[in-house]
């Protein structure tokens, strides 16, 4: 009987694959070269996650940086917002949170695997699908907390969403984070007036 995987050797893996990954990128990505820099061989890489896209996905899953996992932290040590300002509040802290410098080191990956998963559905689009339904769930339930309408929020949810990543794209390639700092805060003073009329 084959003996199970070691977590403690499989977590270790998972945190090497990550860094090797914010290094070097998707594109030239092979299991074998992989392998040989973690020490490892490809075959075990195969045994400990099943194929490269799930143990890249799983890769980024553990990553405690992530600004996803610090705001449901958050969220669950302070509670979700109960009023427009609180809004404002949460939502600049989550912008905070993604132009930190780990957050952002992470973000030319981000935008290859999104590009991977339009032009290799299969692969990577589930990882990339994964990551917008979570923000846009977490946002969903921040907005119906405030007294929203299932609709209303999920509308919402999803323009915060869509926005912020488009935001976080653009000074990749222009280097004009303060251009994009400016464009998130008037999205928000477009916004904060239709919470206040919701609460």
């Amino acid at each position: 009987m084959p003996r199970p995987p070691d977590p403690a050797k499989r977590r270790d893996l998972l945190d090497r694959v990550r860094d090797y990954v914010l290094r070097n990128g998707l594109s030239d990505l092979s299991l074998r070269p992989l392998a040989r820099a973690l020490g490892t061989s490809d075959r075990m890489l195969l045994y400990y996650f099943g194929s490269k896209e799930r143990m890249v996905a799983k890769a980024l899953a553990v990553d405690e940086r992530r600004p996803l996992l610090r705001t449901r932290e958050l969220m669950e040590r302070t509670g979700p917002p109960t009023d427009p300002a609180g809004l404002r509040r949460f939502l600049e802290d989550v912008w905070r949170q993604f132009k930190d410098r780990d957050a952002r080191a992470s973000l030319p990956l981000y935008l290859e695997i999104m590009s991977a998963s339009l032009l290799h559905p299969d692969r990577y689009g589930p990882v990339m699908r994964d990551i917008i339904t979570a923000w846009t769930d977490v946002l969903t339930s921040v907005l119906r907390d405030l007294g929203m309408g299932e609709y209303q929020a999920r509308t919402q949810a999803t323009l915060l969403t869509d926005a912020t990543f488009g935001l976080l794209i653009a000074p990749l390639a222009d280097g004009h984070w303060d251009r994009a700092d400016e464009a998130f805060h008037a999205l928000l003073d477009s916004l904060e007036p239709g919470w206040h009329s919701t609460a």
